[in-house]
């Protein structure tokens, strides 16, 4: 194997040197030294993947390597190619940057292999057969080759600690790719949810899962209702990309059967799911059951980098796991967060909590740090009660002393009403973690592996509050979630799909179909923002943050700014934006 990659190395390096990248370089085993090299092939290039990963990473001292965004890049139909004249990543560049961060000594890496194996996540749902990856020096390999060379050269240095992304397909592909429009989705995704075969045991496998797409949970073949004619092969292609899909999954938990694979850890997010008996169950129980100790399948995906970096972090420092107080507010946590959840709330925490190793405590004594959890209103007239909870539990938990964890799973319920009494009533800043924005299948994810980063670096750092560095990235990552949540969802995104279809004439989910004036789109962003953001900012600015735990220590926060304000897809739904901080001390 190595002189294989011995012949293409030279030449490969020649693409990573014109895309801006760099090797590890030397080892740095241990966190004192300096930041340890973590390499990371992104899902794709939205920012909870790119900039959020990168505040995250650098609050914990990692410095995380990345290849050339436009080889991650995914480019929805009618905008502008890749510059390999394609909508998806480049899995040839990807893996021979992979193989460059090793040959340069790095020994720490969170590969997604939706991006390696199929450019992306939403590409993944639209690949409907094998297509050969051809390298550099020619050598074309299918996609199980590619995966196999690429563990057994990950595999040779013992050192190495490896976390590989997958995920369960989601139940139906993504609108505004391949050709792919909303009727298409909603048809596809009421097929995919209806209940198939229940298989268990034996009969639990790839071959009579994929066998079973079409039927119904009585054995008779599915019909497809639609609102509108599908396109030709609309069924058979979305079924055939769910056989690619499970099958590259089904491979890599075979492939990694073995001792020498002891340091890999293979981490499955279950996408856009549904708590009805849907075509994802069998796919959801044969993964379960063929995972390794150390392995784990979760909900959610855009949190999936946020979860494996955090666990990562805890291999690294030597985590003996914490104790925590959980207390839900709303009522509602006994059922699914939202349409796209296939557990109760109270499941997803609790598989969560396992994953990091947290032990609930039934009272608030004696626990390292509490997560609350905003639910919706099981009684609505009550909604000022809930809100009143939780601003006093956070109060309570200020003045004794007590790091909190925020997650708001209300999925929209309380409107502007909680996000404003957060931001006037609550010291946003001191939080260890808050989550609310995107999907509710991701946002518990995304709060607790935040939370747990933190209290584990306040835990295991030398003088955390001398770390200005990780304490600005700490900073960016939780205003990030806040301000996002608070001022772009309910407010802003809301007018600026208003503003693109109403007075431009355009699609919110895509500004090039037809194409519109970007240009003024984002300018309108601007403005929204400077207005919708300022409660959120002053709140911040004029509080503290935690920055140590035994002795207790606070810092100002100091002044955040915003900046370089962008739509990544060029669509309405999601923003990226540069924060910044301004203390007495150097900015990190």
């Amino acid at each position: 194997m190595r002189d294989r990659v011995s012949k293409f190395l030279a030449a490969s390096m020649a693409l990573v040197l014109l895309v801006g990248l760099t090797g590890c370089g030397a080892r740095k085993p241990t966190f004192p030294d300096g930041p340890m090299k973590l390499a990371y092939v992104p899902l794709d290039d939205r920012p909870d993947n790119v900039e959020r990963a990168e505040y995250l990473a650098e609050s914990l001292d990692y410095d995380l390597l990345m290849p050339g965004r436009d080889l991650y890049a995914t480019k929805l139909d009618g905008q502008p190619l890749n510059a390999a004249g394609t909508q998806s990543g480049n899995r040839a560049a990807l893996y021979e940057w992979v193989l460059s961060q090793e040959e340069a000594g790095c020994d720490r890496y969170i590969l997604s292999l939706d991006q390696l194996l199929s450019g992306g996540l939403v590409s993944s749902r639209a690949m409907t057969g094998e297509s050969s990856v051809t390298l550099t020096d020619g050598t074309a390999l299918t996609e199980p080759e590619l995966l196999d060379s690429l563990l057994s050269l990950l595999s040779k240095d013992k050192n190495n600690q490896v976390w590989l992304l997958d995920s369960v397909m989601r139940l139906a592909p993504t609108v505004g790719y391949g050709g792919f429009g909303l009727n298409e989705y909603n048809t596809l995704r009421n097929y995919g949810i209806a209940a198939r075969p229940h298989l268990t045991g034996d009969a639990l496998s790839v071959e009579n899962i994929t066998a079973d797409y079409r039927l119904g949970a009585d054995g008779q073949e599915l019909e497809v209702r639609s609102a509108e004619p599908l396109p030709d092969g609309a069924v058979e292609n979305y079924l055939a990309a769910r056989v690619r899909k499970l099958r590259l999954s089904a491979h890599l938990l075979g492939a990694l059967d073995g001792g020498a694979y002891a340091n890999f850890h293979v981490l499955i997010g279950v996408d856009d799911s549904s708590a009805e008996d849907s075509i994802q169950k069998n796919e959801i129980a044969y993964l379960s059951v063929n995972l390794r100790a150390g392995d784990w399948l979760l909900s959610g995906v855009d949190d999936l980098a946020f979860k494996a970096i955090t666990k990562l972090y805890l291999q690294d420092c030597g985590w003996n796991g914490a104790k925590i107080s959980l207390r839900y507010i709303g009522g509602l946590e006994a059922q699914p967060a939202c349409d796209y959840d296939y557990q109760p709330l109270e499941t997803l925490v609790d598989q969560h909590l396992d994953f990091f190793d947290l032990q609930k405590l039934s009272k608030t004594s004696g626990a390292d740090f509490q997560i609350l959890v905003l639910t919706a209103p099981a009684e609505p007239e009550r909604s000022g009660d809930y809100t009143w909870a939780l601003i006093n539990a956070l109060s309570e938990n200020r003045k004794n002393r007590i790091p909190t964890v925020l997650i708001d799973a209300s999925n929209d319920a309380y409107g502007t009403v909680i996000h404003d009494a957060l931001a006037k009533q609550a010291e946003l800043s001191s939080l260890l973690a808050y989550s609310g924005f995107l999907d509710m299948a991701i946002v518990t994810g995304t709060a607790i592996s935040h939370g747990v980063a933190r209290y584990a670096w306040l835990t295991h750092t030398p003088s955390p509050e001398k770390d200005d560095v990780a304490n600005t990235a700490f900073v960016k990552t939780l205003s990030d979630s806040v301000i996002k949540d608070f001022a772009f969802r309910n407010t802003v995104r809301n007018d600026l799909y208003a503003y693109v279809r109403d007075e431009l004439g355009g699609s919110p989910d895509n500004f090039y179909r037809p194409e519109i004036d970007r240009a003024q789109v984002l300018s309108v962003l601007e403005a929204d923002m400077a207005a919708s953001a300022a409660p959120v900012l002053a709140n911040f600015s004029s509080g503290k943050i935690l920055v140590g735990l035994s002795p207790w220590v606070e810092s100002g926060c100091g002044t955040l700014t915003l900046s370089n304000y962008c739509f990544p897809w060029n669509r309405v739904f999601e923003i990226g934006m540069d924060i910044r901080r301004q203390t007495s001390a150097p900015e990190g």
